[in-house]
């Protein structure tokens, strides 16, 4: 866990750029060196027996790069892919010695600068996205909260929600 937090503050001395980008009513944010590009809505190639939220691969010029809904990876509920749905080709690791990986995302919102005085560590937070090291940081930008996506845990984390996880929640939703 500290390789992470180590990552995730090498990640913010640099440029301390981030995409931002929405699933559902959350909006998450990745530093921008992670990102390779943003490209439209394609058509992806299923593969067989692959887990629940790989959605398949896509040809980028030449390469294939395989695609997750990055919703369904989170535990959130799926949806409908709207207008704004896109694929961010992203580097899943920051010593850039594994293969690009699209995600799949209800919209790209904008490229901000985070300072650290506006972020805030979410160790006092325990459940769903934090308990499974996918959220290890919040920032407060422009007067929202932004949760910081460390995305070598989101990629190497366990393939389910541990059954002692609390379900994420998500903005505005009722408890039933």
């Amino acid at each position: 866990m500290e390789d992470i937090a180590q990552t995730m503050r090498q990640d913010l001395q640099g440029a301390g750029k981030f995409l931002a980008f929405w699933l559902g009513k959350e909006e998450f944010a990745v530093p921008v060196g992670r990102i390779r590009e943003i490209i439209p809505w394609q058509e992806i190639t299923p593969v067989p027996q692959a887990a629940a939220y790989v959605l398949g691969v896509i040809n980028l010029r030449g390469k294939v790069v395989p695609v997750m809904d990055l919703r369904l990876r989170l535990g959130m509920a799926g949806q409908d892919r709207g207008l704004r749905a896109c694929i961010v080709v992203m580097q899943p690791d920051a010593k850039k010695t594994q293969s690009p990986i699209g995600v799949v995302v209800d919209g790209v919102s904008e490229v901000l600068q985070i300072q650290p005085g506006e972020v805030e560590e979410t160790a006092s937070l325990s459940s769903g996205w934090m308990h499974l090291g996918y959220v290890n940081q919040i920032a407060k930008s422009k007067g929202k909260v932004k949760l910081l996506l460390e995305m070598d845990s989101v990629l190497a984390g366990p393939m389910e929600v541990p059954a002692d996880a609390e379900e994420p929640e998500l903005a505005g939703a009722a408890k039933g």
